[in-house]
């Protein structure tokens, strides 16, 4: 390509749009998915229609990173799943931040709001159904790991500086794992503060059912290993006593 004879005024891409920007990131498809102002029954809808999608779109990378770096690890390529493992878990970092921007409705608009969303629920979400079964595939993978180094959750923390590798990669899947929770946890709040505990939920399921899942792991063996540990640090601890 000769760079100094092209018209830099012009797209080269192919597809709708003005510039290759718009082209290329689909910005009329983009920008077109929320209502427009004629059909919303409140203002806010924008604002709620936005942090959705957009939280669509972190979970749907967060968890492509995830099984991708559940392929990595069922090659034996350890390093660049940390890499992965850490992009996704900065996604779910940012979903949860921009669930503060509903806080910013008051409950008569969350309600306004709600009543426009059929039977739609978080439960439906794509990329939160989607989390058990990339989140499985990592662990199972990350397990056959430790199977072939010979080695249980607990031994790997004890001698962890021998395998930094394993662990690094216990750590970012029990963060990965927090991060679940953490998300699931505000979600469950700001649902709470707009609408009361009460209050049964658009799917016919209680406000408060969504409290009790809080407490669930997606790899409960990682949080079970810490009581482990603690087990053993204070029997080793009494046996040197002694």
């Amino acid at each position: 390509m000769n760079v100094e004879n092209e018209d830099f005024r012009f797209p080269v891409l192919p597809g709708p749009g003005a510039t290759d920007y718009e082209r290329y990131l689909r910005t009329d498809e983009l920008l077109s998915l929320q209502k427009p102002p004629d059909e919303r029954v409140h203002h806010d809808e924008l604002l709620f229609q936005t942090v959705h999608q957009s939280s669509e779109l972190w979970l749907k990378l967060g968890t492509t990173e995830v099984d991708e770096a559940a392929a990595c690890l069922e090659r034996g390529e350890l390093a660049p799943a940390i890499r992965l493992l850490r992009r996704a878990v900065l996604c779910l970092q940012y979903v949860t931040t921009q669930l503060e921007m509903l806080n910013q409705m008051s409950p008569w608009e969350y309600s306004e709001i709600r009543v426009v969303l059929g039977h739609g629920s978080g439960f439906d979400s794509p990329g939160f159904r989607r989390i058990p079964q990339v989140t499985q595939r990592v662990a199972k993978a990350f397990d056959r790991l430790l199977e072939r180094a010979g080695l249980s959750l607990e031994k790997l923390y004890i001698h962890g500086r021998e395998h930094e590798d394993l662990y690094q990669l216990a750590e970012l899947l029990t963060e990965w794992d927090e991060r679940i929770w953490v998300w699931r946890f505000r979600h469950y709040a700001i649902v709470a503060r707009a609408l009361g505990e009460d209050t049964i939920g658009t799917q016919g399921t209680p406000v408060q059912v969504l409290g009790k899942l809080i407490a669930q792991r997606q790899i409960p063996k990682l949080w079970k290993t810490r009581s482990r540990l603690v087990e053993l640090f204070d029997a080793e601890r009494k046996g040197s006593a002694a």
